[in-house]
């Protein structure tokens, strides 16, 4: 079943308003939220739930290891770009991008452990060790961010659900990012 790209005149009532107010923010109309339209309960749901993990106490470039680590390990394609051209406006390190996208160690130790613990929430769906949690504090987080990468790993696992059920396909602006699984990801298993 093909899902409709919608712009603000074709998307339902209910979604216009904030379909506008996204294309105003982004400069252009992210196909994410073009498909989203279709349930506007969602479509308003998404920026909502992005806007409280930027509160966070997450610096913004921990934030987008969190939001493409999740990506990753969930295998969407077209998160992994969107969060890829995001996190390089985030200026995080080109090394560590790579590294999340190819699924190897970050060599920076507070990074590492991010991306550790994002992963590790998303493939044992929550259920961390105290081994897990031990390393993520030891690196000099705290249980509330712990906390918080949970909020980011569920913003983005309902992106990354509503482009794998809708195939939302990728925007010209994140081409140059694309992205596939690797076998290694449970996505791809």
């Amino acid at each position: 079943m093909s899902y409709t790209v919608h712009t603000v005149d074709t998307a339902p009532t209910a979604a216009r308003d904030t379909l506008a107010q996204v294309a105003k923010a982004y400069g252009f109309l992210p196909n994410l939220m073009a498909v989203m339209a279709e349930a506007p309960a969602l479509l308003e749901a998404y920026p909502a739930m992005i806007g409280l993990f930027n509160q966070t106490s997450l610096t913004p470039a921990e934030r987008q290891l969190v939001l493409l680590t999740t990506s990753v390990e969930n295998g969407c394609r077209y998160c992994v770009a969107a969060h890829t051209v995001i996190a390089a406006m985030q200026q995080v390190p080109n090394d560590v991008v790579r590294a999340i996208r190819n699924d190897q160690p970050i060599l920076d130790v507070r990074l590492e452990a991010v991306r550790r613990l994002t992963s590790r929430i998303v493939a044992a769906r929550g259920h961390l060790t105290p081994a897990e949690t031990a390393a993520f504090l030891s690196a000099g987080y705290t249980q509330a961010q712990i906390l918080e990468v949970v909020l980011g790993v569920g913003v983005k696992t309902l992106s990354n659900y509503a482009n794998h059920v809708a195939e939302t396909p990728l925007d010209a602006a994140f081409a140059h990012a694309a992205w596939t699984a690797a076998a290694t990801t449970p996505a791809s298993r």
